[in-house]
């Protein structure tokens, strides 16, 4: 299950031949996604496990699941546009309905990121869910 706009990213991998395209395509999604304030960037909402700085920002209005974020590494900020697509819109009921692992697959992420990344990756979809479980 996932939202309208991460199918149209599953749908533009599908035109890329290549891994390296595919790469160029999520640090073109990260590079396009506005920053995050600064006064944003606190321990709060720092995601811990990733090997570059990472946050997210989370928004929850009437039920609905939306959050900003940031990183300091391009493949990281592209990452987490993705995952703005994949989770953004969605009801709390539905952000912990998706199987984030395989709607990754569908991209051909996991197969491509390095260790340290899906760690980060991971951590990433972890805080996200938890922070919806806190809410429901």
């Amino acid at each position: 299950m996932a939202s309208a706009a991460f199918e149209e990213i599953v749908e533009d991998f599908e035109f890329f031949e290549d891994w390296e395209d595919r790469y160029r395509h999520v640090i073109e999604q990260g590079k396009a996604m506005p920053p995050l304030e600064d006064a944003l960037k606190v321990p709060a909402t720092k995601v811990d496990g990733c090997a570059s700085q990472v946050w997210l920002h989370p928004q929850i209005e009437n039920g609905v699941f939306n959050f900003d974020g940031d990183s300091d590494a391009m493949i990281v900020k592209g990452l987490i546009a993705v995952l703005r697509k994949l989770y953004n819109g969605l009801t709390l009921q539905e952000v912990l309905a998706v199987d984030a692992r395989a709607e990754m697959e569908r991209l051909g992420l996991n197969d491509h990121l390095s260790a340290q990344r899906s760690n980060g990756l991971r951590a990433m979809i972890e805080r996200i869910r938890d922070t919806a479980a806190a809410q429901v």
